[in-house]
């Protein structure tokens, strides 16, 4: 099991909607899983979007992420098996949409994540956590950030990206100066890329050319066999393994854990 100092936590986040924030998520932690990672997705978003796709239905959700903020249960209460061996889930239900009001008057409302997860970094049981955020920058979205070690910021490669990426950024800021202070960007990842559209290749070259390293080398093209998997509860990777897509989010695994390998080698 990795030691405890081990474990990083990765929020996925992007306040814009459409941009393939749930489903780079589901992916991802399927892939990591499939390279031998033990992956725990947090479904932070009330639609329960990552949860419906990776097959948990609302009678298999006993336990939700809105029972760990309301401290009713603890976060490791709240896991769930899914189909992917390696990757489990702490699911979402509409109820979460109430939390913002219900921790209005919490002097800690900001950190209930963060105080769950000490259980998850002390138990060893995982190397990775993800966590699926709304698309909107509000309590919940803030609750991970500042739970976690870094962002991955999945962009979607149309006009209007990089207008709603400078918004993101200085929420990134704003939770490193106040909150996080060890809170770092992990990577951008393009998404969406349709190779047929000169407007793709255009926007991927802009946010190469204002980020550089940053951004992942890896695109993830439009793909229907992407978009069709969530309807039958299951990760591209495990609907069709070799579908541009899947094998697009393989290579998106395989740099997250180099990133995180070079990390730890400047460490230590």
């Amino acid at each position: 099991m990795p030691a405890r100092s081990d474990l990083r936590v990765l929020v996925v986040a992007n306040q814009k909607g459409g941009v393939g924030k749930t489903t780079t998520a589901i992916n991802l932690g399927t892939a990591l899983a499939a390279v031998g990672e033990r992956v725990l997705l947090i479904d932070s978003d009330p639609q329960g979007n990552a949860s419906t796709g990776l097959g948990i239905g609302r009678a298999l959700r006993k336990h939700t992420l809105y029972d760990v903020l309301m401290n009713e249960n603890t976060l490791l209460e709240a896991v769930v098996k899914t189909s992917v061996p390696g990757l489990h889930l702490t699911p979402s239900d509409p109820d979460l949409s109430g939390v913002e009001m219900e921790l209005a008057q919490d002097p800690r409302r900001s950190y209930r994540l963060r105080d769950a997860l000490d259980a998850v970094r002390q138990d060893g049981s995982y190397s990775y956590v993800l966590i699926d955020c709304p698309p909107s920058l509000n309590l919940l979205t803030v609750n991970a950030m500042a739970a976690a070690d870094a962002v991955l910021v999945p962009l979607q490669c149309e006009f209007f990206a990089l207008e709603g990426l400078s918004q993101l950024m200085r929420t990134i800021d704003l939770v490193h100066a106040s909150l996080n202070p060890k809170l770092e960007i992990q990577g951008i990842v393009l998404t969406m890329f349709d190779r047929r559209n000169g407007l793709s290749g255009q926007v991927a070259s802009d946010v190469r050319a204002h980020f550089g390293e940053t951004v992942y080398q890896t695109v993830i093209p439009r793909n229907v066999r992407v978009s069709e998997a969530p309807s039958f509860g299951k990760p591209a990777l495990v609907y069709d393994l070799k579908c541009a897509g899947s094998q697009a989010y393989l290579r998106l695994a395989r740099e997250v854990v180099l990133r995180e390998r070079a990390r730890r080698k400047e460490l230590a």
